[in-house]
């Protein structure tokens, strides 16, 4: 079942990407996340690091899908770029970066990836469709309570990866031996959980504070 998001700035995020995620941003982690705006840079940082990785990590173990292997080439670039461009703002304003744990998130949706192909990699590519989708969700829910530095980069970020998941959802069809709607049921159902459930630490993809 498709649920409507009601999703401030709306109008900056394609009508898809609305209908594709399971549910809204719970307010509750809006609010950690403006008394923890150090943190939020530093793992958004993360994120486009990793996002950059595992387009790489995709291509070099798919080396026979030709559609897979320009689109993680286009992505990883991209990603990279906005790492870059976050660092900077972080400097800017004193904020070191540093390792930090990874949320939950991310290992939440993979357990649930199979082992055999070509299931492995659609589901791989659903898993990025969500995380993409859920970023650009996050970005334009900070939006309106941000300062202008900070909004006007998050504003961007949406323009620019508002389409990604698109483009993993794509590929999943493409690879599929069957059907990717049943699958993607299934990781919608799971992320779900993982957004509106409590969490312990504060992260860009993490649940709501416990």
């Amino acid at each position: 079942m498709t649920v409507s998001l009601a999703v401030a700035h709306d109008s900056l995020i394609p009508q898809e990407l609305i209908d594709f995620l399971p549910c809204q941003t719970p307010q509750r982690w809006i609010d950690w996340a403006l008394d923890n705006e150090e943190l939020l840079l530093i793992d958004h940082a993360q994120c486009e690091k990793k996002a950059a990785s595992t387009a790489m990590s995709l291509m070099y173990r798919y080396v026979d899908q030709p559609d897979l292997l320009t689109k993680m080439s286009q992505l990883a670039r991209e990603e990279l770029l906005h790492f870059e461009q976050v660092v900077k703002i972080m400097l800017s304003r004193g904020i070191t970066y540093r390792h930090i744990s990874a949320s939950r998130y991310a290992e939440g949706l993979r357990k649930l990836v199979r082992g055999d192909e070509p299931g492995r990699l659609v589901d791989l590519l659903i898993v990025g469709a969500l995380i993409e989708a859920r970023s650009c969700e996050r970005f334009a829910q900070l939006i309106p309570h941000l300062d202008a530095e900070l909004a006007k980069f998050y504003r961007g970020l949406v323009k620019s990866e508002g389409r990604h998941f698109e483009d993993y959802i794509t590929l999943a069809k493409q690879v599929s031996d069957a059907p990717v709607e049943p699958r993607v049921e299934i990781f919608r159902a799971r992320e779900a959980e993982l957004i509106s459930t409590p969490d312990d630490v504060f992260r860009f993809h993490s649940g709501v504070p416990a």
